[in-house]
């Protein structure tokens, strides 16, 4: 008789991703899926194409909150461009250099340690499979995506790099930033 299953793997977490840093442009840019279409995620829900369409006609990239772990008090940036492809909702953003947590998220970006993106969303129609248990979302209200540690659905990821970035654009990035910081009005700076 044969037990369960044994050995220094059976049991442990495993994942696989591509080595490497990710794609983070010197003045905070990234890009990425936020949600692929067909795919379930780890709650057994799937995103149908088309379910984003009329929440982005009525409030546009602007309108989307780009959070940290979708903690409404933790905003770290904004999204430049946030649409639907073939493949599922592509985002485009910026974290915003004068926020202390953006700049360490861009540095984790940068090192490859952080590659999750997550969406914060009201359900305005869906439908059960009873056969699958799956949860067909086919119209949601979209009001944030997320930097996440582990998002729900395993392949909402931030792009991989075409090639590593090098130390003399981060350098060039943090003394972009630091000017921009020492050139603001005294009272843009202070805190209260």
């Amino acid at each position: 008789m044969t037990g369960p299953p044994s050995g220094p793997s059976v049991g442990r977490l495993e994942t696989k991703r591509a080595p490497g840093a990710l794609a983070v442009g010197s003045d905070g840019t990234f890009a990425g899926y936020a949600a692929l279409f067909g795919v379930p995620d780890l709650g057994r829900d799937v995103i149908l194409p088309g379910a984003f369409r009329a929440s982005l006609a009525r409030r546009g990239a602007a309108g989307i909150r780009m959070l940290w772990q979708h903690d409404p008090g933790e905003p770290v940036g904004r999204w430049l461009a946030v649409a639907e492809d073939a493949r599922g909702l592509r985002v485009r953003g910026r974290l915003a250099a004068g926020v202390a947590r953006a700049r360490e998220l861009a540095w984790l970006l940068a090192e490859g340690a952080l590659d999750g993106l997550s969406i914060g969303f009201r359900t305005v129609e869906a439908t059960r499979d009873r056969a699958t248990g799956l949860r067909r979302l086919a119209a949601i209200d979209l009001w944030e995506v997320s930097l996440v540690t582990f998002p729900m659905q395993p392949g909402a990821r931030i792009d991989a790099p075409r090639s590593p970035p090098d130390d003399a654009a981060v350098a060039l990035a943090i003394r972009a930033a630091a000017r921009r910081l020492s050139t603001r009005p005294s009272h843009l700076t202070r805190f209260p």
